[in-house]
């Protein structure tokens, strides 16, 4: 996946905006405040924190070791840092941003959520 892919695939979902609260350099897509994935588009290699299950975390990392691992800067049991530079297949990297959003939007209030659905 290219970076142009990645920021294109996470701004495709419902009422997700970029944001770059750190730096100019690292891109943070969040769903009304609530970020789900977070990455330096013109890093080499290309890499994307995202938030997973924990015991899903756990697999991943060991189903793919070197390529999922603990979230770089992020609470390690719920956020993966993945390989988005072509060592995972594309579609398993799409799974994963998508099982991101779906677990950030899961969590927030419910009125938020009939918004979205709304949109």
């Amino acid at each position: 996946m290219t970076p142009g892919e990645l920021r294109a695939f996470c701004l495709s979902f419902n009422a997700v905006v970029e944001d770059f609260p750190f730096n100019p350099e690292t891109s943070v897509f969040k769903v009304l405040g609530k970020t789900f994935a977070l990455t330096a588009l013109d890093a080499r290699p290309l890499t994307v924190n995202l938030k997973c299950d924990p015991e899903d975390a756990l697999r991943l990392r060991g189903e793919h070791e070197g390529l999922i691992v603990p979230g770089y800067h992020m609470n390690k049991r719920h956020w993966n840092t993945v390989a988005a530079d072509g060592a995972l297949p594309d579609r398993l990297l799409r799974e994963l941003i998508e099982d991101s959003y779906d677990l950030v939007v899961a969590g927030l209030p419910r009125a938020e959520r009939l918004r979205l659905d709304r949109r």
